[in-house]
């Protein structure tokens, strides 16, 4: 019986696991998933539980719900992966796990204690994150009694889980505090490394017009040196401060440690694989789905559902002796919560930046690409159902894996 072993019961592993349990000889396949973490996070949700829209336990449930039948999930870290061997060894007793196929998608991480200054003593006082439900949590408790003052977004590095997520929380933030009646007292700052507000120029552009018109500053290729908690105000590698009352960061998002430790990733933990096949270039019964692989495209719940769902086909190929196929276009595909009941929708991949027009139908969409619209937010707001009862068990979506041109425009 051949032995399939998969890394990380997040958003890819889960995904990936129920897809091959359904397409897998079930009488010459044993599937094995290994995962530390007992619950499920549905990370995109984190993001509304500042403001309110959101509470932790809308954000998750047990990982085990969403493992298919026969599938054998193993609760453990991961002490080290072996390649040359074909074998994994667990930290929780040192078992030994054998594998002919090996899928890793272990995720990233925040490491708020990368930047110095930033996990000190203000944390969860005048400093925050919402990368992660205890953040988002101690944020919202924050906001509910906050009169104001100077907020700083600073992202410290990418790549980033979700690159519009920041963009999104300005936005809300910008909507949270004119309902509260506090916005004229408020002063937000967007500090990002990159050259505007998002990677793209033209979602960049379309994206820095609507922060100007919410009167939100950008201050471009801030590359963040350290935090001074005591004199509230963060400082970049060529000197330049910006001051704050209330920091919300984006720490320094890497893979998991693991990697490191097997010698697999690069600097950032990150796994280098063929960008349109995910299989390692060094062992090639290796593959990285997810936000643990170093391809370049956004980390998203959406990047992982289209790469698991061309990846899943290519492997039967493969394991028949077939070539793989270049099959992954990178396609992204994300909503982008602009506050006051209306957002954004940008669908791309690695050649095609985001573009204005129609989504999914040409000329009727109903969605708006890179323009504000009612739908797109209800688009948002479905999307947490969609991810609980279709994305996480493998289901297909009406929607092609591959993007597509149709529907789009070049403004250029």
């Amino acid at each position: 019986m051949k032995k399939l072993l998969i890394l990380g019961a997040g958003t890819a592993g889960t995904m990936v696991a129920n897809r091959l349990r359904r397409l897998l000889d079930r009488d010459e396949w044993r599937i094995t998933i290994v995962d530390q973490h007992e619950t499920h996070y549905y990370q995109p949700g984190f993001l509304f539980i500042p403001f309110g829209m959101y509470s932790k336990n809308d954000v998750i449930k047990p990982k085990r719900d969403f493992i298919p039948a026969g599938v054998e999930l193993i609760m453990s870290p991961v002490e080290l992966i072996e390649p040359d061997h074909n074998r994994v060894k667990l930290s929780r007793d040192g078992r030994i796990i054998n594998y002919d196929f090996l899928v890793i998608a272990t995720g990233a991480h925040t490491h708020p204690e990368e930047t110095p200054g930033l996990q000190e003593h203000e944390w969860y006082k005048s400093i925050f994150d919402f990368y992660t439900v205890e953040g988002a949590v101690a944020l919202a408790k924050h906001l509910r009694s906050w009169q104001g003052g100077r907020l700083v977004v600073n992202v410290v590095e990418n790549p980033i889980k979700c690159p519009v997520a920041p963009l999104e929380f300005i936005m809300l933030a910008d909507w949270f505090f004119h309902e509260q009646g506090i916005r004229e007292r408020v002063d937000i700052t967007y500090a990002t490394p990159l050259p505007g507000a998002f990677t793209k120029p033209i979602a960049s552009r379309h994206l820095g017009d609507i922060l100007d018109q919410k009167g939100i500053h950008v201050v471009p290729e801030f590359m963040i040196e350290h935090v001074d908690p005591d004199a509230r105000k963060i400082v970049s590698y060529d000197e330049q401060e910006i001051e704050y009352d209330l920091l919300v960061s984006i720490p320094l998002n890497m893979g998991d440690t693991v990697v490191a430790r097997s010698g697999l990733g690069d600097d950032l933990n990150f796994i280098p694989v063929d960008k349109n096949t995910f299989v390692s270039p060094k062992h090639a019964n290796i593959f990285v789905l997810g936000d643990a692989a170093s391809v370049p495209t956004s980390k998203a719940g959406s990047v992982a559902h289209f790469a698991v769902e061309t990846f899943s086909e290519n492997f039967l190929r493969y394991i028949d002796g077939l070539e793989m196929q270049p099959s992954f276009d990178g396609h992204a595909n994300c909503f982008i919560e602009s506050g006051f009941g209306k957002g954004l929708l940008i669908d791309f991949n690695y050649d095609v930046e985001p573009l204005p027009g129609r989504y999914p139908l040409p000329g009727i969409g109903p969605f708006t690409l890179l323009q504000e619209s009612e739908m797109n937010h209800w688009g948002k707001m479905m999307f947490r159902w969609m991810y609980w009862n279709i994305l996480l068990k493998g289901q297909e979506l009406p929607l092609p894996a591959r993007m597509t041109m149709a529907g789009k425009w070049n403004d250029n």
